[in-house]
Formats: structure tokens, sequence, C-alpha cells
């Protein structure tokens, strides 16, 4: 299991738990508008295991999500490496 962390939007500073291995692309998967609510950022490797995956806004830039992530210290909080995801 892993933790979904959210930057910006409504439920901004919010985290919730993940089943599986692999965080989807976007959360939730299927809002049924068709219009993600936010975005896979980066996810935190332990021992190259996922155990967290940080999750932007779509109108939120990429430094923005990153910059908030370092605040929040996500990497140290969880000991893990963060690794970018290709947007």
């Amino acid at each position: 299991m892993m933790r979904a962390l959210f930057v910006g939007g409504p439920v901004d500073n919010s985290e919730l738990d993940l089943d599986g291995n692999e965080p989807p692309r976007h959360y939730p998967a299927n809002t049924g508008s068709g219009q993600p609510r936010y975005r896979l950022h980066h996810v935190g490797l332990r021992d190259g295991e996922p155990v967290y995956a940080v999750y932007g806004a779509p109108e939120l830039a990429d430094d923005a999500v990153q910059d908030t992530a370092d605040e929040r210290e996500y990497a140290r909080r969880f000991k893990a490496t963060p690794l970018l995801v290709d947007a």
C-alpha cells in the first residue's frame, strides 16, 4: 500500500491510501467528465518500491508542485527518493 498526497486544488494537503504497487496516472482515475482532477507528478521510492505518490492539480506548474512537496518534506517523511513521472 502507498500513500497519495495532493498539492493544490480542493483537497490540497490531503492524503489517502492507495492499493496496489502502481499509482494511477490521474486521480481519481475516472471522473465521468473526462477531465482528471489531479495528475501524477512524482513517486517516492524506498528500496525500489513506491511508498507515496504526489498528485498535483492540473493548473499547477511542475515547479510549484515540486516546491510544495519539498516544503512538506515528503521524501524525508517517507525515507524515500522522489522519481519524476513523465507528463
